[in-house]
């Protein structure tokens, strides 16, 4: 999945593009920037201890970095957006660290930061929605009952993003989002949003307005995960062995760029697969609800053609017994169609033919 990352100036959000994506970037760059992240799993490392297969592969998610937004800067709105119409997810960095040498953005308290991001978004899908329905009306023929639907939906629309409605949160069927598919409204996409704090405000799980910004995002289904970046930097800088240590100390076991891959991989609907053996130990990613052959063909196209079956072994079933012949002799290995809901934690093995 590809993941936008938007926010005003100053707030961090190329610390945490370079931390979730291990890329050295250029902080003064007005060009977007990609990389892809790993999502941590410890059901990966479970796996390749049981296996010890010559590689290992984490499920990742593909991250883009934007130029700052400007508030109520139409052309640097329009740039932003340009350079990540195509992702399918966005994540909202917000500032409560306090530094003196790096000046605040416009908006000072992190509620105003995310309520002003939110204002950018809505403000950038009217423009999108206002111009097709102009066009729309003002086209010098019939148009055609297709059109006419969209024009109907495209006006319900409207009225939502001036009531300072999010897409997400009016109830569009299936069949109007796929209408809707080619104008890549950000407020109808999954919504990620990281609070960037200092290590006092982490150290005391307080900042500013904290309560407000938790409680936006519930109403609005956001993720939600505070981080301290200057710490997530320090802890990137040591050793495997140093860095649990230091984990041990703050009273986790996985850094806060960890717990972000992992919510923002939760939080846009996606799951985990494994396939497994002494070659390899891999997570693969899949949206909930997709089949066996979806899984198939995220494996290899070949795989999905020549479907015949899969065989599916439950994680914990595996971790609990041992072995794959425990889980057989216990006669908890299925064989399944095409047409089995994965769920996540699935070990499958693919019977195909071509």
């Amino acid at each position: 999945m590809k993941v936008g990352i938007v926010g005003l100036s100053q707030v961090g959000k190329t610390t945490i593009f370079s931390l979730l994506t291990g890329l050295e970037v250029d902080l003064f760059s007005q060009e977007h920037q990609k990389g892809t992240a790993k999502v941590h799993d410890k059901r990966v490392d479970v796996l390749a201890k049981m296996y010890e297969p010559k590689k290992v592969t984490y499920a990742t998610l593909e991250f883009f970095d934007t130029p700052a937004l400007k508030i109520k800067d139409i052309k640097e709105r329009t740039a932003v957006f340009n350079a990540i119409q195509n992702v399918e997810a966005m994540l909202i960095v917000v500032r409560a660290f306090k530094n003196d040498s790096v000046p605040y953005p416009e908006v000072e308290k992190p509620i105003d930061q995310l309520k002003a991001t939110l204002d950018e978004f809505l403000f950038r899908d009217l423009d999108v929605v206002t111009n097709r329905i102009g066009r729309l009306e003002n086209a010098k023929r019939k148009l055609e009952p297709k059109e006419e639907t969209e024009l109907k939906l495209l006006k319900r629309i409207q009225e939502a993003l001036e009531n300072e409605q999010l897409l997400s949160k009016i109830g569009l069927t299936d069949e109007e989002k796929k209408m809707l598919g080619g104008f890549s409204l950000t407020t109808l996409k999954p919504i990620g949003v990281v609070v960037n704090v200092d290590e006092e405000q982490f150290s005391e799980k307080s900042y500013q307005t904290k309560d407000e910004v938790i409680k936006l995002c519930q109403d609005n289904g956001f993720a939600y995960v505070e981080l301290c970046g200057k710490l997530e930097m320090e802890l990137n800088a040591l050793s495997e062995e140093e860095k649990m240590e230091f984990l041990k100390e703050l009273g986790t076991d996985e850094t806060g760029i960890e717990r972000l891959s992992r919510a923002l991989y939760t939080q846009f609907g996606l799951i985990s697969f494994f396939t497994v053996g002494k070659d390899e130990v891999r997570a693969w990613t899949l949206r909930k609800g997709a089949t066996a052959v979806d899984a198939a063909g995220v494996i290899h196209s070949d795989l999905a053609r020549g479907f015949i079956r899969a065989e599916v072994i439950k994680y914990d079933d595996l971790v609990r017994l041992g072995s794959e012949k425990a889980v057989k002799d216990a006669g908890l290995m299925k064989l399944v169609g095409r047409d089995y809901i994965v769920e996540d934690g699935d070990i499958i093995t693919i019977r195909f033919n071509v």
